[in-house]
């Protein structure tokens, strides 16, 4: 071996929840696991995204792996071991630091930053685990069926280094590992035809692709002015509007995300943080002062990652990188555009135009400009799986007269979340309907033809429509969770991947491997599900 290649069991690229998710399994079951990501921060959407943990309602009594539960208590404790909480804060089981609405574990991203590195510290620590950050993927060596090597660059070194391992992790935020190993896949829509999926459009586009989201972290301090400069192309993005919605992006009234009816939403409501629990301030916020020892906090902080903000001009994936490059910075300036508006022209609560007291925080963020370190991708390419998860696997209107999603027997996990797309780069309105709790199937992270490489997160064996329902953060851990234990597994067993899954005695030994990790496998038998049990509730906030 010389001085620019490194050997392991397995080498995973991308350090969001998935491909921590999938170290943290692999390491634990004696794996030495290189992880590799871009940037400064591990953590994908959940940090370098700036996106609060999108969860089920149930996550906080049955949470779908061990490990899970151990990151989000990990979190909590570190605002309990760092934080100027309240005794009163610092004393609840289920300390919510942002009391935001769509969790009940709502958080500064750098806080989870935080948790990732102190839960992979006794794995560094004992040689099992190297994390290069700020590397990139620059190229593979294959070899027939099998990737051979990646190829990544050190980015502030400026030097390359080559990773050798049996099996390779794609948990990449849009599968580009698979692109550049030449890894069969699909992005963008499937059609009809290919799914006989009931929400499915007519003729498959790879090109319309949900709409992404660069978020923005901001407080609010009424007394002072904290405009930005105006963005160069401010007075044509006031009046973008998609065809199909009731008025401008840019304005307190959007599309309902289920009927497609107007439905207004603004910012606050009333002056006070009592005033309505579902504007926009509350959706998504990461501190409420009032969790805080007095004066610790000049106002409560919310990200931002609203309807208004979805970008839907141009796709990212499958485009080359100078398009691709053009669509993420049109995306940051459109996000910049709705903040400005919301400083300046947006109607307030009290009757007046702006709100000039808003601040972004990119202290946060762990960024100058106060937006996210990357933008917020729903989805990317997908592998060409041995199974693929159809919506009538999952969704509700597809599969009537059933009580539940489709049992799979290779089962390595469970996930529960809406069917939930958002506008798409084609003019579409968002498709958010109900499914069930459901579980995850071994098929959908086997290749269809490569021998060793493993999906660890939205890129598994999904269609563009159940992608929108397995592409939360829970389902993603457990995604990484499974395709990491399969790594360790198959390699201490000395067989191939897609054996695991082809011989019964195997599966059922590997789905006991994943069980005394702390995974269930199956949703409890609640019986017939009732509407409140299925993940049928209607978001306030996405």
């Amino acid at each position: 071996m010389n001085a620019t290649e490194r050997i392991a069991d397995v080498v995973i690229i991308g350090g969001g929840l998935g491909g921590v998710s999938a170290t943290l399994a692999a390491a634990r079951l004696g794996s030495k696991v290189i992880l590799v990501e871009e940037l400064d921060w591990l953590g994908g959407q959940l940090t370098s995204q700036a996106v609060p943990p999108d969860e089920y309602p149930w996550i906080e009594y049955l949470t779908a792996s061990q490990s899970y539960a151990t990151f989000r208590e990990t979190i909590r404790n570190y605002y309990r071991r760092h934080m100027p909480l309240t005794d009163v804060a610092r004393a609840r089981v289920r300390l919510n630091p942002g009391q935001g609405n769509v969790s009940s574990l709502c958080h500064e991203p750098w806080v989870a930053v935080k948790a990732i590195d102190e839960l992979l510290a006794p794995h560094v620590a004992a040689g099992r685990v190297t994390v290069l950050r700020r590397h990139r993927l620059l190229k593979t060596e294959t070899d027939g069926d099998r990737i051979r090597a990646v190829h990544v660059r050190d980015l502030g070194a400026d030097t390359k280094l080559v990773l050798i391992a049996p099996i390779f992790v794609d948990a990449t935020e849009i599968g580009d590992l698979l692109e550049m190993a030449k890894v069969e896949h699909v992005f963008g829509a499937e059609a009809q035809s290919q799914t006989n999926e009931l929400h499915a459009l007519p003729e498959a586009d790879p090109f319309d692709q949900q709409a992404i989201t660069w978020c923005l972290a901001a407080d609010y301090l009424p007394d002072e002015d904290h405009t930005i400069d105006k963005p160069t192309d401010y007075e044509r993005l006031k009046t973008l509007q998609l065809d199909c919605w009731p008025g401008p992006q840019l304005s307190w009234t959007l599309s309902d995300f289920v009927t497609h009816q107007p439905r207004e939403r603004p910012l606050f409501v009333g002056p006070t943080d009592t005033d309505s629990l579902y504007d926009l301030w509350h959706a998504r916020r990461i501190a409420y002062r009032q969790n805080f020892e007095p004066g610790s906090y000049a106002s409560d902080i919310t990200l931002a990652n609203w309807p208004q903000m979805d970008y839907w001009e141009k796709p990212v994936v499958g485009v080359s990188p100078e398009a691709q490059a053009l669509a993420l910075e049109e995306s940051r300036q459109f996000s910049l555009a709705f903040f400005y508006w919301m400083q300046t022209d947006a109607p307030r609560h009290d009757g007046g135009h702006g709100y000039r007291g808003l601040r972004l925080r990119g202290d946060v963020l762990g960024t100058a400009d106060g937006l996210a370190k990357q933008a917020y991708y729903r989805e990317g390419r997908r592998i060409r799986a041995e199974f693929t998860v159809l919506e009538q696997h999952i969704g509700v209107a597809a599969r009537p007269g059933e009580t539940g999603a489709e049992h799979f027997s290779d089962s390595v996990g469970i996930g529960a979340y809406r069917i939930d797309l958002h506008p798409s780069t084609r003019g579409r309105n968002t498709v958010d309907i109900d499914s069930f709790p459901f579980q995850i199937p071994l098929g959908a992270l086997i290749p269809a033809r490569v021998e060793n490489l493993l999906p660890a997160c939205k890129n598994l064996g999904t269609t563009r429509i159940t992608n929108g329902a397995y592409r939360e953060h829970a389902t993603e851990w457990s995604i990484g969770e499974a395709a990491g234990t399969l790594a360790a597994f198959s390699l201490a067993r000395k067989q191939p991947l897609r054996a695991v899954r082809a011989d019964k005695d195997l599966l059922g030994d590997f789905q006991r491997t994943l069980e005394l990790q702390g995974v269930l496998l199956a949703w409890p038998s609640f019986g017939a599900l009732t509407p409140v049990q299925r993940v049928g509730y209607k978001h306030a906030n996405r």
